[in-house]
């Protein structure tokens, strides 16, 4: 939880602050997509201009930012890391392998859409998108050219499976981000979190594939391209990954794989379940509270994946610590990235530029919800970063969470979400890293991906308001 300030560090109007907001934000969006700066910094100098426009002295801007940039990495940081070191080790010692090839062999015919659905979405569970891009792509591949059901029929399903989970289930960084910063249970975001994803990812996957595939006819480009294709997205360590012979993997069981990756799942869910059906004080409930503490779910995944996924799978200590240490550095950008996206939504609570938004939606009869998903729509075309589109979102209607109940609050969290998920385009790497995987043009990635996140997007914000009529 991100703490807020004890009073407003400037006592500027209403008018003064809008204008802050608005200018802060065009500084990020500005640098970001024209200018081409790294996100860490653009929200650096976004969160100075917002302090200094609406009135603050640059001591209380900079203690402001920082505030917010510490409590975001100690609440958020250390999930990321735990995620990211159970993800390397299902990648590394070929579990992920495993569950894929699994159950993709075992299904055929017009069920393997849905076969790849689901595969994606639980391999996707511990894994960053783009890791699990380079995971999956193989496969899909192999998949198509094996059957003859066509690229974009599996193809689609997959990156479903992967951007839904991506968007709206913990412990990814966009949901973990919007948790921190709305105060949302992180037990109930996940279980509706899941409810969500399920349906949508069945209406963007499987059946938005089956109607695109017909209208967009690809041929199966070779394996190679799939190392040709991190190279030209600028993923030169995934690039090294694609080229790495898959034969030297162990593969250590399905099940052991399966019951790795779902452990924090489950302990998390079991946490939310228990506060809605025990009474405090209640013995099962107390247990369920800390083993099903996202930090302390997230370590026992770790443990566990050490033995089931490192030692089952022939590897020493040493291998296994050095799949460990070698899962942090990459997510270091991304942990700077969300860090400072936190100190830029401090910048904008202790300014009170939250409190003029909650004051003029409740005015305008705005819903929360809606307002959620509308502003990261705004931010995410604009930025291309679903995580920046997340974190000023958050930020804005964060004074709004206040007036919610509890389940309402997580809610809102995954209305983000949907919302950061909004049409990628050209300005997001992820789009390049689709296209040249596929073998696409621009067209035909505006086509099948960015209408695929598009779907995403607006299925996931209805799921969210059907589940608000009877929650």
């Amino acid at each position: 939880m991100t703490p807020l300030a004890a009073e407003a560090i400037t006592d500027a109007g209403s008018g003064q602050l809008v204008l802050a907001a608005v200018l802060g934000i065009a500084v990020v969006i500005l640098l970001i997509a024209w200018a081409k700066w790294h996100p860490f910094l653009a929200l650096i100098l976004g969160s100075a201009t917002l302090g200094l426009v609406a009135g603050a002295s640059p001591g209380a801007t900079v203690t402001s930012f920082t505030t917010g940039l510490g409590s975001t990495v100690g609440s958020v940081g250390l999930l990321i890391a735990l995620g990211s070191m159970i993800g390397a080790l299902l990648a590394d010692s070929g579990g992920a392998d495993g569950i894929v090839n699994r159950i993709v062999d075992r299904v055929s015919g017009s069920a393997l859409p849905w076969a790849m659905a689901g595969v994606a979405a639980l391999v996707g569970l511990p894994l960053f998108f783009e890791v699990g891009v380079v995971l999956l792509v193989p496969i899909v591949l192999l998949v198509a050219r094996r059957t003859d059901i066509g690229l974009l029929r599996v193809g689609i399903p997959a990156l479903a499976g992967l951007s839904v989970l991506h968007g709206l289930v913990p412990p990814h960084p966009g949901p973990l981000v919007a948790i921190s910063s709305l105060n949302a249970d992180l037990g109930l975001t996940l279980l509706f979190g899941i409810i969500c994803a399920i349906p949508t990812v069945i209406i963007a996957g499987p059946v938005f594939g089956n109607f695109i595939a017909k209208r967009v006819p690809l041929p199966v480009p070779s394996l190679l391209a799939r190392a040709d294709a991190a190279v030209a997205s600028g993923d030169e360590d995934y690039a090294e990954d694609a080229i790495d012979a898959r034969p030297e993997r162990r593969d250590p069981g399905f099940w052991p794989a399966v019951l790795t990756v779902l452990l924090p799942i489950v302990l998390m869910l079991a946490r939310a379940v228990g506060e809605l059906t025990a009474d405090k004080g209640n013995p099962v409930r107390d247990t369920l509270d800390v083993l099903g503490n996202p930090p302390v779910a997230l370590l026992f995944g770790v443990l566990l994946a050490m033995w089931t996924l490192g030692h089952r799978a022939g590897m020493d200590r040493r291998a296994t610590n050095a799949v460990l240490g070698g899962s942090l550095p990459p997510i270091a950008g991304i942990l700077l990235i969300v860090a400072a996206g936190g100190g830029f939504k401090q910048v904008l609570v202790d300014a009170g530029v939250g409190n003029i938004v909650a004051d003029a939606a409740k005015d305008a009869n705005i819903n929360a919800l809606l307002l959620g998903w509308l502003v990261a729509v705004g931010i995410r075309i604009a930025t291309g970063s679903a995580t920046v589109a997340t974190i000023t979102a958050a930020g804005i209607v964060a004074p709004l969470a206040a007036t919610l109940d509890k389940p309402e609050v997580s809610l809102l969290a995954l209305a983000i979400g949907c919302g950061s998920l909004f049409f990628s385009h050209v300005n997001d790497a992820g789009f390049w890293l689709v296209k040249e995987y596929f073998g696409m043009t621009v067209g035909q990635t505006i086509k099948t991906w960015s209408v695929m996140e598009t779907i995403i997007s607006v299925v996931g914000v209805i799921c969210v308001f059907l589940l608000n009529l009877v929650v």
